[in-house]
């Protein structure tokens, strides 16, 4: 399993950096006046994530061996298939809503939930699969083959999908997503002089 440097957190990270921006310039202009809004800040933030709509903070790549025998002709035909695969944790920054924030200005604490991470479909290898059979005989002669060979894929991404959900991918998938969000919060508020702490969950 690896972890993939992708265009969606550099995205994400950009789309702060230009609320970044943005309110740096503002605090010129208006500087002389009054300090920016915690909340202006915290609401430009937010319509900047949902601007890009899905976040992909984390890819991994897993490996499946499944094996399925069928019997033809009084015969056994077996195939086992050993093929990576690919899966995308995807975030769905769209469906955030100002619901999802709590800012405590007492404490100077944003608190941001999030919604659970979505498991894409394994992008399976063909090209990198290897494949193990006995019974060429019924193989030759009967439907036995194809049989194996959609049973064996159909469990192969199945068998990827249930690792990707695992404790340890989730974690590592879920801590992506939450430096990257926590950065897109956290970056202009400090450029506003805001000293805040932005702690970034997900909902139970």
């Amino acid at each position: 399993m690896k972890r993939a440097y992708n265009l969606g957190v550099i995205a994400v990270l950009l789309a702060g950096i230009i609320v970044l921006a943005a309110v740096v310039g503002w605090n010129q202009v208006k500087s002389a006046f009054a300090p920016a809004a915690p909340e202006t800040i915290v609401s430009a933030s937010l319509d900047a994530l949902k601007e890009q709509n899905v976040l992909v903070p984390f890819t991994a790549r897993f490996v499946a061996d499944p094996t399925s025998r069928v019997r033809k002709l009084g015969l056994t035909a077996q195939k086992t298939l050993i093929v990576p695969g690919t899966v995308r944790y995807e975030l769905d920054l769209g469906t955030l809503t100002p619901d999802n924030l709590a800012w405590d200005a007492a404490a100077g604490t944003l608190t941001v939930t999030l919604p659970p991470l979505r498991v894409s479909t394994p992008e399976m290898d063909p090209a990198g699969a290897v494949e193990y059979r006995d019974g060429a005989l019924v193989m030759a002669v009967t439907d036995a083959e194809k049989l194996l060979d959609e049973a064996n894929w159909k469990a192969a991404r199945e068998e990827i999908t249930a690792q990707a959900k695992g404790a340890t991918p989730m974690k590592l998938a879920q801590g992506a997503a939450v430096a990257a969000v926590r950065s897109n919060f956290a970056l202009p508020l400090k450029a506003a002089g805001v000293d805040a702490t932005v702690n970034v969950r997900f909902a139970e």
